[in-house]
């Protein structure tokens, strides 16, 4: 069985990205970068919110300045099933499916199909699935930084979560892992 993992970084004050010409988080160093290596390594797929996807995109390319890290990421990143929600798109990328009917029946159905943990990347698209009360789980890597306003992680109220694990990730960051209480 799946399980839809609301993860991504995010400043002590609450935005994963903060506003337009202000500061923004910092890109993970080596012992980050790693981390997230291994855990896409460990993903059954993907589900996006459009905006998220085409900055996600960066990954379907080699690019000349990359080092070794960068390349094992996409090297993981990119046979992943992925599953893009838009209403605007027209097409996707490789080993992503373009999206824009029924997101609750999706969701059901990737947890019925899939094993492992299905990570929901975008605060928009993780909003409208903890109101279908489909998210099992939120992974929230703080980083120390405070950028004043942005793009929230939490797209809105949410009903309590009980804290399940905690971890610090060499360099700066520390993740917490809730589940709905």
């Amino acid at each position: 069985m799946g399980r839809l993992v609301y993860g991504m970084m995010q400043s002590l004050d609450g935005y994963v990205a903060g506003v337009e010409g202000g500061p923004d988080l910092p890109m993970p160093g080596p012992h980050l970068h790693q981390h997230f290596n291994d855990h896409v390594r460990g993903l059954a797929g993907c589900l996006y919110g459009r905006r998220l996807y085409e900055m996600m995109r960066y990954w379907d390319e080699d690019r000349p300045e990359w080092g070794a890290i960068e390349r094992d990421y996409a090297a993981a990143w990119r046979p992943l099933p992925k599953w893009v929600v838009s209403t605007t798109l027209r097409e996707v990328g490789p080993n992503a499916t373009l999206v824009s009917g029924d997101l609750a029946g999706l969701a059901r159905r990737l947890k019925t199909e899939l094993t492992g943990d299905i990570d929901v990347a975008g605060p928009t698209l993780a909003g409208g699935l903890t109101d279908l009360g489909l998210i099992d789980a939120y992974q929230l890597y703080l980083r120390p930084v405070v950028l004043g306003g942005g793009k929230p992680y939490f797209a809105g109220a949410r009903p309590p979560l009980t804290l399940v694990d905690h971890a610090t990730i060499p360099e700066d960051a520390v993740r917490l892992t809730y589940r709905p209480a």
